[in-house]
């Protein structure tokens, strides 16, 4: 359970009954779960929108299913299965409030838990290349990543480059599809040890924020003076920045704000970029699962971290708070 407001610390482990589900509805015994930024935001009380009340956390797990409710055909027991991150969101575009009330690990009950309930409908098949520590890392990171690089603009075309902010899951990700897809990717982070890491992953350049804070020149240069064709911006507060380094007429994605909300963007800066900024919302179940058929078509590993023990959950919780991780946290059941 989570304890808004104490950050590491926030998480207790406590004993409930066994859920049961009801018609449209599928048991999961969860094997993993995997963290992100937003559960730590949670925990130190920092989250919009956080539930005034104590809940299970973690949008992001893969399970087993162990039985399924009356009218349920799609899903049998043995089925290897993961939740989509809004369980309202089925397909077609964002409709305003229509998938509200229905994130997991936020407004509804999430997945560190050793057997949840989901609706039928916000459940999908899992990748078969991947095992349920790497499939848990999927739902909330790894969707926001696609969805922002081929769901919500036009793809960069082959050859094109991308722009990734720091090392964790989203940024990972976008790495990861974008090479997939014939793009170039310049990355940034804060230690020359991470930056080891991301050129032995296979980022074409990577660049210290730390030691060249007006990293978007940076940018340009490696970009010929055009910029980037796409910024995946997780960061939020560096949104000025990333509205520098995009090409004109570009793409900036806006999908987090792990450097805190407030940010100031000038106007000028908006009007000569000429770019197209969309906040992206993690992704549908019609998403996930063309995300699920790429990524075991291509055959795609998600670049996790560490592993945790269920009883380590703190610990993992931490860790993510350490910001020292590349790629994901999980905790295994």
């Amino acid at each position: 359970m989570t304890e808004p407001g104490k950050g590491a610390d926030a998480w207790k482990q406590v004993t409930r009954t066994d859920p049961v589900p009801s018609p449209g509805q599928v048991l999961i015994a969860v094997r993993a779960a995997s963290l992100n930024y937003r559960d730590l935001m949670q925990a130190k009380g920092l989250y919009p929108g956080l539930p005034k009340r104590e809940f299970i956390p973690l949008s992001d797990g893969a399970g087993e299913v162990v039985a399924v409710g009356e009218g349920v055909t799609q899903f049998h027991a043995g089925d290897r299965v993961a939740g989509n991150f809004f369980q309202n969101w089925v397909s077609g575009p964002v409709q305003t409030g229509g998938f509200r009330g229905s994130d997991l690990g936020g407004t509804l009950d999430g997945m560190l838990a050793e057997k949840v309930v989901l609706n039928a409908s916000g459940v999908v098949q899992i990748p078969a290349n991947l095992t349920y520590a790497e499939a848990s890392t999927l739902p909330c990171a790894a969707l926001t990543a696609w969805h922002a690089l081929f769901e919500e603009t036009t793809p960069v075309r082959p050859g094109g480059t991308v722009l990734t902010l720091g090392t964790g899951g989203v940024s990972i990700f976008a790495f990861q599809f974008a090479k997939a897809a014939g793009l170039r990717v310049i990355g940034t982070s804060s230690t020359d040890a991470k930056l080891e890491r991301m050129r032995k992953l296979g980022f074409d350049h990577v660049i210290n924020y730390k030691t060249v804070p007006e990293w978007q020149d940076k940018v340009r240069e490696l970009t010929g003076g055009q910029g980037v064709d796409h910024v995946i911006e997780v960061a939020g507060a560096t949104l000025e920045q990333s509205l520098k380094s995009v090409r004109y007429a570009g793409a900036v994605s806006l999908v987090g704000g792990v450097a805190g909300w407030n940010g100031q963007v000038a106007l000028t800066s908006l009007l000569m970029s000429a770019a197209r900024i969309r906040t992206i919302a993690v992704g549908s179940v019609a998403m996930f699962k063309a995300m699920n058929q790429a990524i075991e078509e291509l055959q795609i590993k998600p670049v996790i971290d560490e592993v945790f023990s269920f009883e380590q959950a703190s610990q993992a919780l931490a860790k993510l708070e350490s910001g020292t991780h590349v790629g994901k946290i999980v905790i295994r059941m």
